[in-house]
């Protein structure tokens, strides 16, 4: 006797049962079309590609306008408030304007506010790293013999094994005068 339900049933051969899709078939997204790109997208012919020293020569340029405009706006004003302060010399010749700067141009014009390209830093106080030779990995240990910078033991295990001309060859790549004992 056959197992349940291995038996099949038979659909008729005349055409008389349609396929009745199912809710996941219906709500497939698989049959339509999917484009990679938008199809309504239309290439800007003005726009043209830069190069980094070019765009930072612009942003440079825009920021030194953009200063050169807060201080003529800024040289404007005082101008204005110094013209609204000297009401008493329009009125009376004989009194002698203040020729003194004001306060406002005690404080420098230029006022450079820190952006990627201006910031500067002094140097650092802490010692320079030292770099390993072979790895790149920090080295606290330095072979008397040749001068290179390791690792930990098992870099030095190979650097023993070099040659004296290899060994130059690694300080010279660091940019040390190589001088091999």
């Amino acid at each position: 006797m056959p197992p349940k339900g291995s038996t099949r049933k038979r659909v008729p051969v005349d055409g008389s049962a349609t396929h009745t899709p199912t809710l996941a078939e219906q709500l497939s997204f698989l049959h339509y079309p999917r484009p990679f790109k938008n199809p309504n997208y239309t290439k800007n012919l003005n726009r043209r590609t830069k190069n980094l020293k070019t765009v930072l020569t612009q942003e440079r340029e825009r920021e030194r306008a953009e200063r050169e405009r807060r201080r003529q706006e800024k040289e404007e004003q005082e101008r204005i408030a110094d013209d609204a302060m000297d009401v008493d010399t329009a009125d009376n010749p004989n009194k002698e304007k203040n020729s003194g700067p004001s306060v406002s141009r005690l404080v420098a014009l230029d006022e450079d506010i820190p952006t990627y390209t201006s910031i500067e830093a002094p140097p650092s106080l802490l010692p320079p790293r030292h770099y390993c030779d072979i790895t790149g990995l920090e080295a606290p240990y330095t072979d008397p013999r040749t001068g290179l910078r390791y690792h930990d033991k098992s870099v030095y295990e190979l650097i023993k094994g070099l040659s004296p001309s290899v060994a130059k060859d690694y300080l010279a790549a660091r940019g040390v005068n190589p001088v091999v004992k």
